[in-house]
């Protein structure tokens, strides 16, 4: 599909709207406005919206007013069906009021269908260059997976990944201090190797310090991993042929401990208090 041709992205000139103000969402939207674009913003709990409002960002009273009021609008969002309800929801979702060169990104960990599904209410549009200009504000590295869907499907794989780091560095953790280790030098001594990664750079020392403050949610990689086991287990359900069936066993076991984490109460702590999980089997 050819480029459409549309103005450049500038801070004078692209007006930005954004819906999901939480951790990540709060993030990524202070830093546009410190590359000095302008936002108009929609939270549901409109309290949440003080500190982005005390930085000059407008507040809209619907989704809708959102997209009245921009060129683009982003959403970060929890679930998937906060993603149809904020988007498709007629007369206050915001393709009830997109301007016909309107572009929406959905950054939400959601369902790859769903995607599709807004593109069917919409229509696709060729902008990836384009929008370059803000990708590149919220993150080093902007990376086109495919069509439609893609980079939804792209971040279930990077959960089911991050999963199983998060299980690995619990079980390390946990095996070296009953065995009588310090916990640190053994982080210390193994990070180099093929056992280091980012969950461990990241996650290792919070968990020896107990630090489950948020960061990931456990309530939303329960949410990704299911979205990938829903995924795998719809193509065995449509007769899929054995080259496009997935099957992620792994991933499923994973789910389980985080979901016991969700029973305890503690869906809303950071994913690296998955360890509390190994050290209750362990009678710790």
């Amino acid at each position: 599909m050819a480029a459409l041709n549309l103005p450049p992205i500038t801070p004078s000139a692209t007006k930005i709207g954004w819906i999901g103000i939480d951790i990540m969402g709060s993030a990524m939207a202070s830093r546009l406005l410190s590359s000095g674009y302008s936002l108009t913003i929609y939270a549901r709990t409109p309290s949440k919206a003080d500190p982005l409002i005390a930085l000059g960002v407008h507040l809209a009273a619907s989704p809708a007013d959102v997209a009245k009021s921009s060129d683009i609008v982003f959403t970060m969002l929890g679930h998937p069906q906060d993603v149809r309800q904020i988007i498709l929801t007629k007369e206050t979702g915001v393709l009830s009021d997109l301007s016909s060169n309107g572009v929406v990104i959905d950054n939400t960990s959601s369902h790859p269908e769903l995607a599709k599904e807004i593109n069917d209410a919409a229509r696709e549009r060729n902008v990836v260059s384009w929008l370059s200009t803000l990708l590149e504000i919220m993150g080093s590295k902007v990376s086109f997976m495919g069509g439609l869907g893609s980079g939804q499907s792209c971040k279930i794989a990077n959960q089911i990944m991050v999963s199983a780091n998060l299980v690995g560095l619990s079980e390390g953790l946990v095996f070296a201090g009953k065995v009588g280790l310090d916990r640190r030098d053994w982080m210390e001594a193994v990070r180099g190797g093929a056992a280091g990664s980012m969950v461990m750079e990241l996650f290792g020392q919070r968990m020896i310090d107990r630090d489950f403050e948020l960061g990931g949610i456990i309530e939303y990689i329960v949410k990704d991993i299911g979205m990938g086991l829903d995924f795998a287990e719809g193509l065995k359900g449509k007769g899929g042929n054995k080259d496009e069936v997935v099957v992620i066993p792994g991933a499923s076991l994973r789910k389980q401990l985080f979901v016991v984490m969700v029973a305890n109460g503690d869906g809303k702590v950071g994913i690296q208090g998955l360890i509390s999980v190994i050290e209750r089997i362990n009678g710790i």
